[in-house]
């Protein structure tokens, strides 16, 4: 009997139509009606069983007495009996007509190497491994069987994808780093340059070491690979008592998740507990394990689209060791597993390939003024806004943007008024193209915001489904009536609608001429996509084209945001090449940082808010995503009360994003000014943004290069300290500032722990007075209203605007002050350019190289490289020395003034001084817009000895 019969007897669902995968074996010929190897009629020969019948034959084969006539070798599936076996002809098999569908991973087979791959052959699934880079591992379990290429997450690959035409912007091919596979018959060793592979048979697991021989990754036997009943893939992997986990892109609570249980399905989460709710908005499969004790990290990325969760250690069983599970809903467990050992490689390595962070215009980082309240006042919003914009100004308060919510878009339909994107009300907004030129004229970016859902009553649904754009209904779910029939219909803002499927290049086409026609012709330069996470649409069934292949909503929900601030920023630079794109988005997968600034979604207006808040801003920024905010103040809720607002504003001006937007449930409005006693505590955290923003804007741009955060967590900056392993509340602006923002209502006092340095000459000063702190030392430190705890570290660099500035765009930094804590050797890359053009792609940037050379002869050097022109004209450079001022100062080996009197420094254009007060030298000269050197002498001056 040919082999295909015998094994369709055992498995009656091979005898019914099956899907086509678009799967073909490599290993053998399709020619005529039939598989000559197996028989399998040819109509089948892409069905999902196909493998499994190759894989059942070849077993069997192999297992003929010595001397028989052996099969045609197929590395990939020989030496081991198939899952297909397991349960064959029971009386289970035969009732229900199918065998069991559980798959485990018990045991492998041989291991082979196909070029710069291996492939492991298990009882279950194959699974392949390769070496991505010298640091990244990719194991994948194939479950689906056709180990398909079709990423919208990554930004590095070694392999064709059905995703490289669209991403090809931001795509870049490697070459596999080099493998040699050594297989024997209890284990197989894969060997890279810098991590090594080992495979144990039986029972089957995979284990990654690093060049140290360091024990990176295990898998957990029996429980490694699985596909459980309801097709759900898990892979579970040994653990620690004393690791940490951190990122998972968005999340609440506490920022260690050891012993959490964490979900993974994106939803429009509007009031969330700070604490408690998950998910929240975002889809990251991404995480770091930190060991307590070796003080090693590496990190975890699943290339999963699908809803998904995490058991870190929430779960315990006697019979293995400790493990965490990871769970998808659909999809291979894919796996690429990152060396460190430091927290920084491995982001660094994961924004490799996952991509780095957009460069924003310089507005980005501005304030950006927001409120529901404006666009939907009955008529007249433009006058409105254009009013809040002339208070910001009137109350000497500085801003760079205006976050337009939809209401600029809510229009008559035959059910009332109604949110439609791409339309304008004209009774709240008389004349766009005016009112984007006179908000520009300001220096004010105004980001309008769109949505992916279409009511069934919006005015230009009918050309929408012309043009094919909406997800087609499922199949148990066909939707036979109305004007979208055959289309998924789901809850959306205001009453039923239909959803745009941009998995497909023609409705992506269509899209970015919607937002050209009904935005950008008006003037508008930037776009706000929101509400993209498709968690309304209740049939995750329902049709996406994705790219041609076909699949379910439900496995491709996080794809849409990503691909939507791809599409707006294409929309924007097609429009206009000279305009540098500004995307913000709410929602989005693995890779977002490529496109836009997030935020945390729709916040209460309470403490716990702007608490919990940190520390899941900081998981973000573990999670690859640098640009990122809360709403200041809390979205929604009552108006938080006026200390609450002062604290929030305080601690916001270190986010990457600064955005005060409300829709608050008591019908205020949160507005810097909404507390006359307080709003001068408001002014003055603004405007010390503003004065920080050349070193935030320097901080985007090294995101942008490298991926690092911008908040950085105290365990990635002080990994070698174990006691900031917890901390979630504490942060790093770059690694030059410890922010200890007030989070406690009343507070008079806030303690902070100054963290352990590696290096003994390190310290910590207070930014205002200068007060030294040694590293380990914990303080209370007094607080009142006005208090913004800070701290420097040793070897500081810290570039600032010494003139005011009340608008990013149009306002240039004309005097920079530099300040500098050279305990030790430190370096600092500030970057420049126009803020709002693509010229910087042209070299049209200034980047700064400072470096300081710590010692009694202190050197600060200055080394240019880019053909912008800066605008600064003075620079004054703030020195901590607290042991004795300088014997002299000098510039490029020339000797400058020194000054005794303060009041004649101040008026010189070029001296130094040396403050008393602060322990500080003062040195001012006008910049020399070129490479120069200054020299502060710390030589001891024996004047009575002279």
């Amino acid at each position: 009997m040919p082999i295909y019969d015998r094994y369709a007897r055992q498995n009656r669902s091979l005898l019914q139509p099956q899907k086509r995968t678009g799967q073909r074996d490599p290993g053998v010929r399709y020619p005529g009606k039939y598989c000559k190897e197996c028989k399998i009629p040819a109509k089948r020969m892409q069905n999902t069983y196909h493998l499994e019948v190759l894989q059942l034959l070849r077993w069997e084969k192999e297992k003929r007495p010595e001397g028989s006539r052996k099969a045609e070798p197929y590395p990939a599936l020989a030496g081991v009996k198939p899952a297909a076996l397991a349960g064959a002809g029971t009386p289970e098999a035969r009732r229900t007509g199918r065998e069991k569908s559980m798959k485990v991973c018990y045991r492998a087979g041989r291991v082979t190497q196909n070029g710069q791959a291996a492939s492991v052959a298990t009882n279950a699934v194959e699974i392949r491994i390769l070496f991505l880079t010298d640091e990244i591992v990719r194991i994948r379990a194939g479950f689906d069987g056709d180990f398909d290429e079709a990423s919208y997450s990554l930004a590095m690959t070694a392999w064709d994808s059905r995703t490289d035409d669209l991403l090809k912007a931001y795509r870049r091919r490697v070459e596999l780093s080099p493998m040699t596979v050594t297989d024997g018959e209890n284990q197989a060793v894969i060997q890279g340059k810098r991590l090594k592979v080992v495979v144990e048979k039986d029972p089957m697991r995979i284990l990654v070491f690093d060049a140290d021989g360091t024990l990176l990754h295990a898998d957990i036997p029996d429980l490694a690979y699985r596909e459980d009943a309801n097709h759900r893939r898990l892979h579970s992997s040994q653990i620690e008592a004393d690791d940490c986990f951190y990122g998972f892109g968005e999340k609440s609570g506490e920022i260690n998740k050891a012993e959490a249980y964490l979900n993974m399905a994106p939803g429009d989460a509007m009031g969330y507990n700070p604490e408690k709710t998950d998910s929240l908005y975002k889809h990251i499969p991404f995480y770091i394990r930190l060991n307590r004790t070796t003080k090693k990290a590496v990190g975890y990325f699943y290339h999963c689209t699908a809803e998904c969760d995490f058991n870190l250690g929430r779960e315990k069983r006697n019979y293995w060791h400790r493990y965490s599970t990871f769970r998808a809903d659909a999809g291979d467990i894919d796996l690429f597993l990152i060396a460190g050992p430091s927290i920084r490689e491995i982001i660094e390595r994961y924004t490799d390939l996952t991509g780095k962070s957009v460069l924003l215009p310089r507005a980005a980082i501005g304030y950006l003024g927001s409120s529901m309240y404006y666009p939907e006042l009955p008529k007249d919003c433009d006058d409105a806004i254009l009013d809040f914009i002339d208070t910001t100004r009137e109350e000497e308060i500085p801003a760079d943007g205006f976050q337009l919510s939809s209401g600029y878009c809510a229009v008559e339909t035959k059910e009332g008024i109604k949110r439609c994107s791409f339309t304008w009300n004209r009774k709240r907004f008389k004349d766009p193209a005016a009112w984007f030129a006179a908000m520009k004229e300001r220096g004010i970016t105004v980001s309008p915001n769109i949505k992916p859902g279409m009511l069934l009553v919006h005015p230009l649904l009918s050309e929408m489904i012309e043009d094919g754009m909406f997800l087609a209904a499922s199949e148990d779910n066909p939707n036979q009536e109305g004007p979208a029939k055959g289309l998924a219909v789901g809850t959306w803002w205001g009453g039923p609608g239909v959803f745009v499927d941009f998995t497909k290049a023609s409705v992506r086409a269509h899209w970015k001429e919607y937002i050209k026609k009904s935005l950008l012709q008006y003037g508008c330069e930037s776009i706000w996509n929101d509400n993209c996470e498709y968690d309304s649409l209740v049939d995750k069934d329902a049709k996406v084209f994705f790219e041609g292949k076909g699949g379910t909503i439900g496995n491709l929900k996080p794809v849409m945001s990503n691909i939507m601030c791809q599409l707006s920023n294409e929309a924007i630079e097609e429009y206009n090449p000279k305009v540098r794109p500004f995307s913000v988005c709410r929602s989005g997968h693995a890779g977002i940082q490529r496109y836009a600034q997030v935020w945390t979604g729709d916040n209460l207006t309470c403490w716990e808010a702007l608490k919990y808040n940190i520390a899941t801003m900081l998981g973000m920024g573990l999670s690859g995503v640098a640009n990122i905010g809360s709403d200041v103040g809390g979205f929604f809720g009552p108006a938080p009360e006026g200390e609450l607002f002062v604290r929030w504003v305080q601690n916001g001006i270190f986010m990457p994003r600064f955005s005060i937007h409300s829709t608050n449930t008591d019908n205020t409005v949160t507005e810097p000014w909404m507390y006359s006693d307080k709003k001068q505590y408001i002014r003055d955290a603004i405007a010390f943004r503003y004065r920080l923003s050349p070193y935030l804007y320097s901080l985007v741009y090294r995101a942008h290069v490298t991926g690092l955060p911008i908040m950085e967590a105290m365990f990635m900056a002080f990994q070698n300290d174990p006691e900031t392993y917890d901390e979630g509340v504490d942060f790093m602006f770059g690694d030059d500032v410890l922010v200890a923002s007030v989070v406690e209502k009343g507070a008079t006092t806030r303690t902070v722990r100054f963290p352990l340095t590696e290096d003994p000459k390190e310290r910590f000063y207070d930014f205002y007075d200068r007060t030294a702190y040694q590293p380990g030392e914990t303080v209370e430190v007094p607080v009142d209203l006005a208090s913004i705890p800070l701290f420097v570290k040793s070897g500081a660099i810290i570039p600032m605007a010494a003139n005011r500035l009340m608008n990013l765009t149009k306002d240039p930094m004309t005097s920079m002050e530099i300040l500098l804590a050279p305990d030790v050797d430190s370096a600092f890359a500030l970057y420049e350019d126009d803020g709002v053009s693509n010229e910087y792609r042209d070299g049209v940037y200034r980047k700064t190289q400072i470096s300081v050379k710590a010692g009694t002869r202190t050197i600060v050097s200055f080394k240019q490289e880019g053909s912008y022109e800066t605008a600064v004209e003075t620079i004054l450079l703030d020195v901590i020395h607290r042991e004795k001022s300088p014997y002299y100062v000098q510039i490029d080996g020339e000797e400058i003034p020194h000054f005794l009197h303060r009041a004649k420094f101040e008026k010189a254009k070029m001296g130094w001084y040396y403050s008393q007060r602060l322990r500080s030298v003062e040195i001012r000269y006008p910049n020399p817009k070129r490479d120069h050197e200054v020299l502060i002498s710390f030589e001891q001056f024996d004047l009575i000895g002279m």
